[in-house]
């Protein structure tokens, strides 16, 4: 639960576990207090997270030792689909 009660979602293996329906259901907040699904800072929506759907280490694809000039990709989770761990590759400059 949130600080203000507010459910994220049903369960740990319904939010990492890659179920369908699994949706996220409250807002994300960043460090500093905006909330990432509706700010227009977070243009992108993504969890980054270098996973396996099954929760393993993608190896080459965690952005590890990236730098701003290359064209590494790292696996990430669009927020509004609620499968953390599903994931596409994403290329590591992506804000």
């Amino acid at each position: 639960l949130f600080p203000q009660g507010q459910l994220l979602a049903k369960s740990w293996s319904s939010l990492f576990g890659g179920q369908s329906g699994a949706a996220l259901r409250g807002p994300i907040y960043s460090f500093n207090g905006r909330n990432v699904l509706t700010d227009p800072l977070w243009p992108h929506q993504l969890a980054w997270h270098g996973s396996t759907p099954r929760g393993g280490h993608a190896r080459r694809w965690d952005c590890q030792g990236w730098r701003s000039s290359g064209t590494a990709e790292g696996m990430a989770a669009a927020l509004g689909e609620g499968r953390l761990l599903a994931g596409h590759r994403h290329n590591c400059s992506t804000p």
